[in-house]
């Protein structure tokens, strides 16, 4: 039932048929740029992942307040990428991130980003699908899987034929809707919490609940450039409109993870187990586990939506590093690309069937990703030193996704790698954070190095990779 709502409200705004500049740009039938509150809803509900969600509540449940403080933190990452680009596109007029690249690093470091985002597209797909399906079933039941084919075909239909002026508007309902639920969710909520209290914490997970504050403090640097779905609403309305939109953007997601994490807070008051986003609703009855259902379709079909027009945008113009006029008629390559990702994204969903449930952590696949890209702080935030080129890019590129891998081995092998002499803080994030902070440091030298050192070496790898 929900999810027909869902599906018939959706279909309802969705337009039927699009221009190029419309289903790449988002731009309305009269060729006007969206407007301010239209981007700052679209780019405030695509961050309001499914995988969010759960995650806020999880971390409240476990650290207490800091849990949903850390959470929170990273949302401020539409600060970071507002003002970044901001900048970017009033000094140096670049049309997306990708152009950026290639013209002050060259065509194959703006691959080598392409490349790396396109995992990060990969990861939304099957980590949203995941949490909105087990909503209707236990993993790997039937009712979960029809619930994963499901969603998946009726997001690929709307994406197909609307591309981001879909997104956008549907987009727009989305967070209309979500805000609606979640305030009748807290009213039900609050009362009860209210009587118990905010519950206390010990203080090994009161100080692991800040470690992880600090951890994501250090992430929100470099993290928003790796996330497409985000940075394509950065550079579809006027920079000032943009910078606005970002900013109203932040508050309203991060103001939502924020209350959202108190279904956590109230799990925790009470003793339920564990995945409060799953327990606390199951502890008031169907009409709960209804509205629950409902804000995690919403949040994760937006997500998946955006991830499906960001992978078109990605294959037909990002990877030539073409604008709208030059590639008007390849909205047939986007959508394929977006096909080819409905495949390719949701693979790691049948790792259920390899024995030991491999398939990473909802939590861990957030924060190892973000290690990853560390280098990407340096790559975008002092990409106006002069004599940063190529050669600053490898050097700063490279050590934080060698890194982030390695981390990413070390948590999901069960090997040890980094010796515990890094971690900083404490608790489970306490190596996460020491390997984020010295790694970025190490990022960030490199940058400079290669700024400094490697200037006219970099101008010569930048005209060879142009002419390619």
């Amino acid at each position: 039932m929900v999810l027909a709502a869902y599906c018939l409200m959706t279909w309802w705004v969705t337009p039927r048929k699009v221009e190029a500049s419309q289903f790449f740009n988002g731009r309305s039938d009269t060729g006007a740029a969206p407007g301010i509150w239209l981007v700052a809803m679209s780019a405030a509900i695509t961050w309001i992942f499914a995988k969010s969600i759960a995650n806020a509540s999880d971390l409240s449940f476990a650290f207490g307040i800091t849990g949903a403080i850390g959470y929170t933190i990273y949302y401020l990452s539409f600060v970071v990428a507002g003002v970044a680009i901001y900048f970017l596109r009033t000094r140096g007029g670049y049309r997306s991130l990708p152009h950026m690249l290639v013209e002050k690093y060259g065509s194959v470091c703006a691959k080598l980003f392409l490349i790396t985002i396109g995992f990060r597209l990969l990861n939304e797909v099957w980590s949203n699908t995941k949490v909105m399906s087990l909503y209707f079933g236990p993993e790997g039941s039937g009712s979960y899987w029809a619930a994963v084919v499901l969603i998946t075909l009726f997001t690929l239909s709307y994406a197909w034929t609307g591309g981001m002026r879909a997104s956008l508007l549907t987009d727009r309902l989305q967070t209309v809707v979500i805000f609606a639920l979640l305030g009748v969710v807290l009213a039900i909520l609050l009362p009860g919490l209210e009587s118990k209290g905010i519950p206390a914490v010990d203080n090994s997970a009161q100080n692991a609940g800040l470690t992880f504050c600090a951890l994501a403090a250090v992430q929100i640097l470099s993290y928003p450039f790796h996330d497409p779905v985000l940075t394509d609403r950065a550079f579809i309305s006027k920079p000032r409109d943009m910078l606005k939109s970002f900013m109203i953007a932040g508050v309203l997601s991060g103001g939502f993870i924020f209350l959202f994490s108190i279904i956590g807070l109230y799990g925790k008051a009470y003793g339920l187990p564990a995945n409060p986003s799953v327990t606390v609703p199951a502890s008031f009855g169907l009409i709960m586990m209804l509205m629950f259902n409902g804000i995690m379709l919403l949040s994760g079909g937006s997500t998946i939506d955006s991830t499906f027009t960001s992978v078109a945008k990605l294959s037909a113009l990002d990877w030539k590093n073409a604008g709208i006029q030059q590639f008007g008629t390849r909205i047939t390559t986007g959508r394929l690309a977006i096909l080819a990702v409905v495949i390719l994204g949701n693979l790691p969903l049948l790792s259920i069937y390899a024995g030991d449930r491999i398939g990473p952590a909802i939590i861990a696949a957030t924060t190892i990703s973000g290690t990853m890209v560390m280098g990407l702080a340096p790559i975008f935030l002092l990409s106006w030193l002069p004599g940063a080129r190529t050669a600053s890019f490898h050097l700063a590129f490279w050590p934080g996704l060698i890194l982030g891998v390695l981390r990413a081995i070390e948590t999901f092998a069960h090997v040890g790698i980094f010796p515990a002499a890094l971690a900083l803080g404490t608790g489970k994030y306490a190596l996460d954070l020491g390997v984020n902070i010295y790694g970025l440091l190490i990022c960030t030298i490199g940058f400079f190095v290669g700024a400094v050192l490697m200037p006219r070496t970099s101008e010569k790898a930048i005209a060879q990779s142009q002419s390619r």
